[in-house]
């Protein structure tokens, strides 16, 4: 019987820990090495991947005669569907992060596949492209499925070649009897998605609506199958786990992610929208050589002038995105380890971000269509409440589960659970009154705008100072107690007797 049999023991996650000099001489003689460096490159490359697809919605021309109820609805169109390609992208990131924690050490081949992996995700910003061009032309939805398909492919490869090689792996799945059975479900769950892909390519062809919904099933599969799991459990009761423990590559919403690589891939995305933010500026905003000799009689400040509005949007923009990351870098300094719900969260609010520049082309655009501006500042504020309130859901869903997920300190009613509340809470509060006010007073909503942009950084000094000088007072607070309890002390010694 399967219960009877001991527990095999638990896949640690963190696969490529430090080994000492007798392990890296060893691995030198197989021609093999830790995967570190090409972990860093994996994550850096897919985070810019799925950042720069918003590029081709950022830069959609839309005229001011142009702006009406249908070019709204097409930007409309095109954020959706930029969302959905960004997850599909974390998806294969997710798929990666989980296969290298199978995977310990990599060799030549095995280096070369994933390369041939990341080449195929580089061209899914080209395939995004041609979808944002011709959206009822089927060509580019099936392009995409089938890089997809060709991602799962390679990663399928990865997995048999890996397993023939079993010190390549996890040395407790390459010590393991049931090296087949791990392989077998490994397989099943990297091929899940190529395979519905593969199907949304086929209806790409004659039904392209359907394909969006398969592809849109890529990204949910693994919660629906937690919750189809949980309703079956509910309805005829829990399944017997089979004899091996495969909990190391499955998509449960409680299983914990790498943290560092969950580090690495946001760090990546937000590096990324900051660097898109200057490219912007350094693309539009330099004037032309015989423009400001022939309009500004050859001062170039002059003619920098007429770009404030510009400048002004890009600074707002650059502070937007660096506090955003100073407050996921804060979040992250308490966090253990991060959950399955953590990380599709963490996605979501990194999807809003890649919006950012988005935002950008919004607000910098005021000057060139003024009675737009009203549209543009929603937009901008909702990118920004959407892309700060995932952070604080991620908070929340850490906190349900807080002795596994957080350091003691951050834990609620611990010295820093208070001031990590204000500190997420602060952007949506922000960004939703902004939002609320331009509805009120809707011909003030530039300066609104950017008044917010401006009080946001010095509301975070403003809290920390405040902190600061709460935690003064209550050590004063508390000095001023102590004397008090250590008169009432029954154990305190007896005074001496009068002389």
């Amino acid at each position: 019987m399967s219960g009877s049999r001991a527990p095999e023991p638990a896949l640690s996650v963190q696969g490529d820990a430090t080994t000492s000099t007798g392990d890296e001489d060893e691995d030198a003689a197989h021609g093999t090495q830790h995967s570190h460096r090409m972990l860093s490159f994996s994550d850096a490359l897919l985070s810019i991947i799925a950042t720069v697809m918003i590029l081709p919605v950022t830069h959609t021309e839309i005229s001011p005669e142009q702006f009406d109820r249908s070019i709204q609805k097409l930007l409309a169109t095109r954020i959706a569907v930029y969302l959905m390609t960004f997850l599909i992208v974390t998806v294969a990131w997710a798929a990666h992060t989980r296969l290298f924690q199978v995977v310990g050490k990599i060799d030549d081949t095995l280096a070369l596949l994933n390369l041939a992996c990341m080449m195929t995700i580089t061209f899914l910003p080209y395939t995004f492209s041609l979808m944002m061009a011709f959206p009822e032309v089927p060509l580019g939805i099936f392009l995409f499925c089938v890089c997809v398909i060709a991602i799962g492919a390679v990663q399928a490869l990865i997995v048999v070649y890996a397993f023939r090689l079993p010190h390549l792996l996890n040395p407790q799945i390459g010590c393991s009897a049931h090296r087949g059975l791990y392989r077998r479900h490994i397989l099943h769950i990297v091929l899940r998605g190529p395979a519905l892909c593969f199907l949304a390519a086929g209806f790409s062809l004659f039904f392209y609506p359907v394909s969006y919904l398969l592809m849109a099933t890529v990204i949910f599969l693994p919660y629906a199958s937690k919750a189809a799991s949980w309703c079956r459990g509910r309805l005829v009761g829990p399944r017997e786990p089979p004899a091996p423990s495969m909990e190391f590559f499955t998509y449960d919403l409680q299983e914990p992610l790498s943290k560092e690589r969950v580090e690495a891939f946001s760090d990546g995305v937000y590096a990324i929208v900051a660097t898109l933010l200057i490219l912007d500026i350094c693309e539009d905003n330099v004037p032309d050589a015989k423009v400001v000799e022939e309009r500004f009689q050859g001062s170039l400040v002059a003619a920098l002038s007429v770009y404030g509005p510009q400048f002004l949007a890009y600074f707002g923009s650059f502070a937007t995105v660096g506090l955003l990351w100073f407050a996921h870098h804060s979040l992250f300094l308490h966090v253990r380890k991060a959950t399955q719900s953590m990380g599709l969260l963490n996605t979501l609010s990194l999807a809003f971000v890649g919006g950012l520049p988005l935002a950008y082309q919004q607000t910098s655009a005021f000057a060139q269509q003024p009675r737009d501006e009203l549209e543009s500042v929603r937009v901008s504020c909702a990118i920004i409440f959407f892309a700060s309130i995932f952070q604080f859901a991620m908070w929340t869903a850490a906190l349900l589960r807080e002795a596994e997920t957080l350091q003691p300190s951050a834990w609620f009613g611990g010295q820093e659970h208070a001031f990590m509340c204000a500190k997420l809470a602060l952007y949506p509060c922000a960004s939703l009154l902004a939002f609320t006010l331009t509805c009120v007073l809707s011909r003030f909503s530039t300066a609104i705008f950017h008044s917010m942009q401006i009080a946001v950084p010095f509301a975070f000094l403003l809290l920390r100072l405040l902190v600061r000088l709460a935690l003064a007072l209550l050590r004063a607070l508390r000095g001023l107690a102590a004397p008090a309890r250590d008169t009432m002390d029954p154990r305190a010694p007896p005074l001496p007797a009068p002389c």
